[in-house]
């Protein structure tokens, strides 16, 4: 699983190959063409594997994250670092080629709601972390996240956080408004 991922992301989905792959791990070719029947299947499992990474540091960082009061640019700066990570270019268009690719791709659907709902649920802990009332509305926020990083990519934008960030700003205080308190009751 590790060899397809790291492959995948070196190379896109024409690097994964069940010989390049038992090439890369060390193994038989036989062992790859037993646990995964189909190159799609494999792919799949590869962009899986990926999006597990993902959301390991991901959560990693929310967990670091110590419950308070933030404010808007402190709370846009929290979620576009666990959404979008350092920024690296080339990492960002793997994960969004994937995204869009399960499109065209049935085998890679399933995996994207999995993964998609799992990122959602890691952007709600930091809304809630952040005195945040998200309102059931953390695909929105990541979906703000996506579209800048989709046009950034596309448009090769040096700084793909900025982008993210000046997007959020412009909608954290509707999507993720701070908890009311009255007489140290959230409300």
């Amino acid at each position: 699983m590790d060899a397809a991922a790291d492959l995948l992301l070196e190379g896109g989905f024409e690097a994964v190959r069940h010989r390049s792959v038992a090439s890369r791990s060390g193994l038989p070719l036989a062992s790859t063409t037993y646990y995964f029947e189909s190159l799609d299947e494999l792919i799949a499992a590869a962009v899986e594997r990926n999006g597990a990474r993902d959301l390991d540091e991901m959560r990693n960082h929310v967990r670091q994250v110590t419950h308070r009061r933030r404010g808007r640019e402190s709370t846009v700066d929290l979620l576009v670092d666990l959404v979008v990570g350092s920024g690296d270019a080339e990492r960002l268009a793997a994960r969004y080629e994937w995204l869009v690719a399960a499109a065209r791709r049935p085998e890679l659907r399933d995996v994207q709601i999995r993964l998609r709902s799992q990122i959602d649920d890691v952007v709600a802990e930091a809304c809630r972390r952040s005195d945040r009332d998200d309102r059931g509305r953390p695909r929105r926020l990541v979906s703000v996240i996506d579209g800048a990083m989709v046009c950034g990519i596309g448009n090769r934008d040096p700084d793909l956080r900025a982008a993210a960030r000046t997007l959020l700003l412009d909608v954290i205080d509707v999507l993720a408004p701070q908890a009311e308190y009255h007489d140290g009751e959230e409300h």
